[in-house]
């Protein structure tokens, strides 16, 4: 039976005390997960997916969960949610689980994943998303959601596929996560790159939440920056983002996250690779092309990549650095334009 009609669809929202609630879902599809940590897996196979919501309630999720790729039976749907520099492994696996009339989606942050995933998948279609949904991984096996945020699906690069974005999309909605398609994803990638640009590498630099951001003027303004350089590389190319003001936006996202750790902060917790290149990174390298100025962004990637490479400085360290450069780049970069 096709996975769309085999479980039953219900409405996952209820209002307490004027605010919507989630509701624990039914299952909506069978879902096998292809990982590479030891300690997730081992918990997910013996007791599932722990769920715990931003109220604090939990429940839990069975899912097969395997590092064999020959364990997953050919996919409808083969859904990319790793880390960028991971993107071509990914697709690797992708190609060997996909059926024939197989569909991927890349729901990733930063720029160029829809690219390397639609080479080396040629010829099955590959589609573009944007999510502002938001989790952290509190452990193996346990995941704390922030915000169930929207989802957006834009067209696949081919068809004949057995499953439709549209039926994705009711999939997602089914399962919780509000999911609409859209035929302008460029904006909206864009968008999401300006946010993450001007909060995740601080918050990674400074170990702090990102509400913290929007409360310390100094990190306030060098946040402010960030996303401005990215709208301007993005309108350089001619692309509208999906706000007026990404300044503004960006503050208002880190205000109305202010308890959630960036996916690059826990990156950094961990000692693992974060994806400052597609993030600052892209703003650097397209603004480059276009004569646009990025020094903040700039300052960013270097030291995010140099806290990969030496391990965690102190807060003031950061800071002090953070201040001193963006200055100097600024001063530089006036000059040039004078």
């Amino acid at each position: 039976d096709s996975p769309i009609t085999a479980y039953e669809d219900r409405n996952h929202w209820h209002w307490r005390d004027g605010q919507p609630v989630w509701r624990t879902p039914a299952p909506v599809a069978d879902v096998t997960l292809l990982g590479e940590w030891p300690e997730q897996l081992a918990i997910l196979r013996e007791n599932g997916l722990l769920v715990e919501m931003a109220d604090g309630r939990t429940h839990r999720v069975p899912l097969h969960a395997t590092n064999i790729t020959a364990e997953a039976t050919p996919a409808d749907l083969a859904l990319i949610l790793v880390k960028s520099h991971k993107t071509a492994a990914a697709a690797n696996v992708a190609r060997q689980i996909l059926a024939d009339d197989g569909l991927t989606l890349t729901l990733q942050n930063g720029l160029g994943n829809l690219e390397t995933l639609a080479t080396e998948l040629t010829p099955h279609p590959t589609a573009l998303g944007v999510t502002s949904a938001g989790a952290a991984m509190a452990g193996p096996g346990h995941v704390r959601v922030a915000g169930m945020g929207h989802t957006y699906l834009a067209p696949p690069t081919g068809s004949g596929t057995r499953i439709t974005l549209p039926d994705v999309a009711r999939l997602f909605t089914q399962a919780g996560f509000p999911t609409d398609l859209t035929d302008n994803p460029i904006s909206l990638v864009w968008g999401k790159l300006a946010i993450n640009a001007g909060i995740n590498p601080l918050t990674a630099l400074l170990h702090v939440p990102n509400g913290y951001l929007a409360e310390n003027p100094a990190a306030r303004a060098i946040m402010a920056q960030a996303a401005n350089e990215a709208a301007a590389v993005a309108q350089a190319q001619g692309i509208r983002l999906p706000y007026a003001d990404a300044a503004q936006r960006t503050l208002e996202v880190a205000q109305g996250t202010a308890s959630n750790h960036s996916s690059m902060l826990q990156d950094v917790q961990r000692g693992a690779r974060t994806e400052i290149e597609a993030i600052c990174g892209a703003v650097v390298r397209v603004g480059r092309l276009h004569h646009i100025p990025t020094p903040a962004n700039a300052v960013l990637l270097r030291e995010v990549k140099n806290l990969e490479e030496r391990g965690n400085p102190t807060y003031f360290e950061t800071v002090a650095r953070l201040e001193s450069d963006r200055a100097a780049k600024i001063g530089k970069s006036a000059m040039a334009n004078s």
